[in-house]
C-alpha cells in the first residue's frame, strides 16, 4: 500500500492540464444542440401533432397515440442525423442514480429485411426488471413486471459516450400494479397538486392567472481529487469517503481557497463538462472555488423543477465522466473529508405565474406585496407545521456526517427571514384587527404598503440556516450534495400547497362572515405569523445555544437518519401525502424501507471496509514500524547508550501498543455488533442498531488510526494523507 501511495504521488506531479477542444460557436448558438426541444420538434414534426403535443403538455393530459407515434418518428429522424444508434428510457429509480437499458432502432421487417425502427409504443412505455430495483417489498423476486412511461414535460436528449450516441428518454418508473419506483413520478404529483393550490390563491389577486410554475435552481458542490490518489485509498473507492486520515497542518482555516483562481488542470475540466452541459440544455452559469481545498461549485440559471431535477441529475453523470478524461474523481458525497466543509445541493425554490410574476418577489404596489406576503407566510407556516417531513426528505447515512457539523445546516429545521422581514412580521403580528370607514385606503390600513418596493438583497444572508430567504426565492441549504433533489422537492411541494389549500379554505370563511377580501387575508396571515414565530431564527445555527433554544421552542433536533425517517411513517405524513395522491399509504411505507435499508447498507459497508484497512493495512504497518523502534533500543542498549532518548521511543512503543490494543478490540466489538444487528428482523430496529451500536465504534477507531499517522515513519504510512489528496493537484 505504501508503495502504491508513492506511485500515485509520482503520477500526479506529471499531470498536465488535458487540452479542451473548444467549438468556436457561441454558447448561446450551442445550448441545447443535442436536445430534441421545441426547435427540433418544430423541424421534424408536422404542423399539427407538433401543436398537439403542446397543447397536451401545456394542459398536462395525455398524449394521443397519433401524437406519439409522430413524435418517435420524428425523434427518431433527428437522433440518427446526429448519428445516435440506439434509444433508452431514462429513469430516477430509488438507488440515487440514473438508470437506462438500450435499445437498438435496427430491426428487422416481416420480409426480414433491415430496418430502422421506432414506434410510439416503444416511445410511451417500456418494461425493465421492477423486482431489481428498490420497491420496500412492493414487488417480489418473482413478479418482476414494471413500466417506464416517457415525461413529454421534459425533453429526449442525446448522450455520447466512448464515441457511441444514444437517444435519452425522460420517464417515470412504476411497478406493474401502479406504484411508484422512482423519484419522478412523486415530484410531477406535487407539481400539479401545488400549482392547484397557488392558481386557486392567485385568483384573489390576479384572475388572469392560470398557472403556477415552480422555479428551482440547484447549486451543486463537489470536491476533485487526482485518479492516481483515489486508486490509492480503498475507503474512497468503496464508501466515497475518508474513513481515515488526519487533518493537516493547514486546511482551509486560512479560507485563502474559496473564491480563489482555479487551478489550471480543474480549469479544463469545468470547461470540457460546461461544453457537455451545454449541448444538453443545461443553463450553467457560475463556478468558483468554494470553502475546503479543492472544493468547487457549479450553478445554472432557474428552470421549472422538474427540468432542473432531471438536470442535476444528468450533469452528475456527466461531471463524472468528463473528470476520468481529465485524471479525476469527483465526489459528491456529503462529507468525503474529516475536519474541512462538506459538500450540499442548495436548492433555490420559487413560485411563478404565467402573467409573469414570481410570487416570492415583493412588488412596487400595496396589492402585489399582499400577495407576496400570502404566498411568503404560507411557506413559512408549512414549514413549521411539516419540519419533520422537510427533515426526513433529505435523510441519508451520507448526510448525517454533515448535517450540524459547524459547517453545514443543522439537522434542526429553521427559517432564515433577515432581519428587516423578520420586523415585518412582528410588526404584522402586533397589528390588531383594523376598523375600516368608507374612503379609507386598505392597504394603508392594513399596513402592507411598509414593505419595500425592492427587497432583493435587502438582508444579509444566513449561511447556518437550513431554510432562508434570499431576497425571492428560498434556499433548502439542506440537501446532500448526492441527493436526488426530487424527495426535498416533493416534500416542499406538497407542504405548502397543503398549507395554500388551509389557506384559501379559512380566507373564504371569514369572507362569507361579510369580512372584505383584503381584511380576511391579513387576518388569516396574522394568524400564521403567530402560529409559526418558532421556526423563524435569524442567529447562529452553529450554536449550542440555538440547540437549547430550539428545544425551549419545540423544534425537534434529529440527528441521524433511523430517526429521521420515522416522520414517513407517522399518520399525519399518510394523510398529508395520500390527500393530495402523492404517495399511497403502501408507497410511503415501502420507501421508508428501502431508505432504512439503504442507511444500514451504507453503514454496513464503511463499517467492512474500515475493519479490512484497520485489520489488514493499519495494524500491520504500526507493528513493523514498531519492531523497527524495538530493534532500534535494543541495539542503544548493547552499546550501553541506554539513555533518556531511548526512553522516548519506549513510550512511543508503548503509545502505539496502546492504539493498536484499541483499534483490535473496538473492531471485532463493531464486527459482533454487526453480526447481532444482522439477526434484527425489524427493519428500523436494524437500522438503530447500525447507528448506534455498529457506527458508535468509527470514532473510536478513527482516532487511534489517526494518531499513528502522526507516529508511523511518512514512508511507511500506507494510505494517501489529506495533505496530499487536497493539496496535490
Amino acid at each position: 500500500m505504501a508503495t502504491l501511495r508513492f506511485k500515485a504521488l509520482e503520477i500526479v506531479d506529471q499531470r498536465q492540464p488535458v487540452a479542451v477542444a473548444i467549438s468556436g460557436e457561441r454558447r448561446s448558438d450551442a445550448f441545447g444542440k443535442n436536445v430534441f426541444n421545441l426547435d427540433a420538434m418544430r423541424a421534424t414534426m408536422p404542423g399539427e401533432y407538433f401543436k398537439k403535443l403542446q397543447a397536451a403538455i401545456k394542459q398536462g393530459s395525455p398524449v394521443e397515440r397519433s401524437v406519439a407515434d409522430a413524435v418517435a418518428s420524428a425523434m427518431k429522424t433527428w437522433a440518427m442525423a446526429k448519428g445516435a444508434t440506439h434509444y433508452t428510457h431514462w429513469f430516477q429509480p430509488l438507488t440515487g442514480a440514473t438508470a437506462e437499458k438500450h435499445d437498438s432502432f435496427f430491426d428487422l421487417n416481416s420480409d426480414g429485411r433491415p430496418i430502422e425502427n421506432f414506434k410510439g409504443s416503444a416511445l410511451v412505455q417500456q418494461e425493465p426488471d421492477a423486482s431489481s430495483f428498490p420497491n420496500g417489498g412492493i414487488r417480489n423476486t418473482f413478479e418482476a413486471r414494471g413500466y417506464t412511461a416517457w415525461d413529454p414535460t421534459s425533453p429526449a436528449f442525446i448522450i455520447e459516450t466512448a464515441g457511441a450516441k444514444t437517444l435519452c428518454i425522460p420517464t417515470i418508473f412504476v411497478a406493474y400494479t401502479g406504484e411508484a419506483l422512482d423519484y419522478k413520478a412523486p415530484l410531477l404529483k406535487s407539481l400539479a397538486s401545488l400549482e392547484k393550490a397557488a392558481v386557486d390563491v392567485c385568483q384573489y389577486f390576479d384572475k388572469d392567472v392560470q398557472r403556477v410554475h415552480t422555479t428551482l435552481g440547484i447549486e451543486q458542490e463537489y470536491f476533485l481529487v487526482d485518479k492516481a490518489l483515489y486508486a490509492a485509498r480503498p475507503d474512497l473507492i468503496m464508501t466515497g469517503r475518508t474513513l481515515f486520515g488526519h487533518s493537516p497542518a493547514k486546511g482551509q482555516q486560512l479560507e485563502d481557497h474559496y473564491f480563489g483562481s482555479i487551478p489550471a488542470r480543474v480549469h479544463a475540466f469545468m470547461l470540457d463538462f460546461e461544453e457537455e452541459s451545454n449541448k444538453l440544455g443545461i443553463p450553467l452559469r457560475t463556478r468558483h472555488n468554494e470553502v475546503a481545498p479543492h472544493q468547487f461549485e457549479c450553478a445554472p440559471t432557474f428552470e421549472d423543477a422538474n427540468l432542473a431535477v432531471d438536470h442535476n441529475q444528468l450533469l452528475m453523470d456527466i461531471m463524472e465522466r468528463v473528470a476520468d478524461k481529465h485524471n479525476f474523481k469527483v465526489l459528491l458525497h456529503e462529507k468525503p473529508f474529516a475536519g474541512v466543509n462538506g459538500s450540499g445541493k442548495h436548492n433555490n425554490w420559487a413560485m411563478s405565474t404565467d402573467t409573469g410574476v414570481n410570487l416570492l418577489a415583493p412588488g412596487r404596489r400595496p396589492k402585489e406585496n399582499l400577495q407576496f406576503l400570502a404566498f411568503f407566510i404560507t411557506t413559512i407556516k408549512a414549514v413549521h407545521r411539516y419540519g419533520n417531513l422537510l427533515r426526513a426528505s433529505i435523510a441519508s447515512a451520507s448526510n448525517d456526517h454533515r448535517l450540524g457539523a459547524n459547517e453545514a445546516p443543522p439537522a434542526i429545521m429553521s427559517v432564515f427571514v433577515g432581519s428587516m422581514l423578520d420586523s415585518v412580521l412582528d410588526e404584522l403580528e402586533r397589528t390588531a384587527k383594523v376598523p375600516l370607514d368608507k374612503g379609507d385606503n386598505i392597504y394603508l390600513k392594513l399596513g402592507i404598503d411598509k414593505i419595500p418596493a425592492i427587497l432583493l438583497d435587502n438582508t444579509d444572508r444566513n449561511r447556518t440556516s437550513p431554510f432562508a430567504f434570499t431576497g425571492n426565492k428560498f434556499e433548502f441549504r439542506a440537501v446532500g450534495s448526492s441527493a436526488n433533489s426530487s424527495s426535498a422537492m416533493t416534500t416542499l411541494n406538497a407542504i405548502v400547497a397543503e398549507q395554500l389549500i388551509d389557506f384559501k379554505q379559512s380566507v373564504d370563511a371569514l369572507i362569507e362572515q361579510g369580512k372584505k377580501k383584503e381584511v380576511a387575508i391579513v387576518e388569516v396571515l396574522r394568524e400564521y405569523v403567530i402560529s409559526s414565530k418558532n421556526i423563524r431564527f435569524e442567529g447562529n445555527g452553529y450554536s449550542d445555544e440555538w440547540k437549547e433554544e430550539a428545544a425551549k421552542r419545540g423544534l425537534a433536533n434529529v440527528p441521524t437518519t433511523p430517526q429521521a425517517l420515522d416522520a414517513l411513517v407517522q399518520d399525519d405524513a399518510s394523510t398529508l401525502f395520500e390527500r393530495h395522491g402523492i404517495f399511497s399509504h403502501v408507497e410511503l411505507h415501502a420507501r421508508h424501507e428501502i431508505l432504512l435499508e439503504d442507511y444500514i447498507k451504507k453503514i454496513q459497508i464503511e463499517s467492512r471496509v474500515m475493519g479490512d484497512l484497520a485489520i489488514n493495512h493499519i495494524i500491520p504497518t504500526a507493528v513493523a514500524y514498531q519492531t523497527k523502534l524495538i530493534n532500534n533500543v535494543r541495539g542503544l542498549r548493547e552499546l550501553g547508550l541506554d539513555d533518556e532518548n531511548s526512553q522516548v521511543t519506549v513510550d512511543t512503543i508503548k503509545a502505539i501498543s496502546r492504539h493498536i490494543s484499541i483499534i483490535k478490540t473496538n473492531v471485532d466489538e463493531m464486527v459482533n455488533s454487526r453480526k447481532v444487528a444482522n439477526k434484527i428482523d425489524d427493519t428500523r430496529e436494524r437500522a438503530l442498531a447500525y447507528c448506534d451500536n455498529v457506527k458508535g465504534h468509527f470514532d473510536t477507531i478513527r482516532r487511534s488510526v489517526d494518531k499513528l499517522e502522526l507516529m508511523v515513519a511518512d514512508e511507511d504510512w500506507p494510505l494517501v494523507k489529506y495533505r496530499e489528496l487536497l493539496f496535490r493537484h
